[in-house]
């Protein structure tokens, strides 16, 4: 291969990269804060004794969990527009496809470790004359929240790295920025590389800390 290496004309231009990155941390915090909040509350639902509660709910974390992400951001930017008139921004749009896409994943880690509250713990609060909102407020959510935080970690990560495919829509995220400049500079592999290579630097120090979290929940459960 006679390729000649450049990452030196990708670092001239680095500041597109950086104002991409930007862009692709607020969708990403604006998509976890919808999905840490919206999950615990499907959570709630889909273990409603009312099935014309319950089945909704159900329905609606399937199919979220269960279509891949890049089709639920086009229906969004696309259809969404299309069937209700409803005219949003870019971001906007990413913000709200990434965020249910999230809130549906997150919705089961919580249902698992509500699960999981112990029963004395809830009527200790039942005793105490705790309204049910007041269970949920003071009971079930520190625990559900404690017992999901490793996997609620996980799945912000995810949602860090699926984030990308908004490019393939014109929000002007970290990836999208990527594939101008190295339309612009012609040197796709060094930036793409570098691309990778800030993914990863986010990615890894959370993964790193969802690994210790992980091994400290085992260390204190044994």
């Amino acid at each position: 291969m006679n390729y000649s290496f450049d990452f030196a004309s990708v670092f001239r231009n680095f500041g597109p990269l950086w104002d991409g990155l930007l862009v692709t941390i607020e969708l990403t915090i604006a998509a976890n804060a919808i999905g840490l909040t919206l999950g615990f509350l499907l959570a709630l639902l889909v273990m409603s004794r009312w099935a014309a509660v319950r089945l909704p709910v159900m329905l609606f974390i399937e199919f979220f969990r269960c279509t891949p992400a890049i089709i639920q951001i086009v229906w969004f930017f696309y259809c969404v527009p299309m069937l209700f008139d409803v005219f949003l921004g870019s971001i906007t749009m990413g913000i709200l496809a990434l965020g249910l896409n999230v809130a549906a994943f997150n919705a089961e880690a919580y249902r698992a470790s509500i699960q999981g509250v112990p029963r004395e713990q809830l009527d200790a609060g039942i005793a105490l004359g705790l309204n049910p909102f007041q269970r949920i407020l003071y009971i079930i959510l520190p625990t559900a929240v404690r017992n999901s935080i490793p996997v609620l970690l996980t799945n912000g990560i995810g949602i860090f790295q699926q984030s990308a495919l908004v490019a393939i829509v014109a929000v002007q995220d970290l990836m999208y920025q990527g594939k101008t400049l190295a339309t612009q500079t012609y040197r796709p592999i060094e930036t793409f590389t570098i691309v990778a290579f800030i993914y990863f630097a986010v990615s890894f120090p959370v993964s790193q800390i969802v690994g210790y979290l992980e091994r400290r929940r085992e260390t204190l459960a044994s």
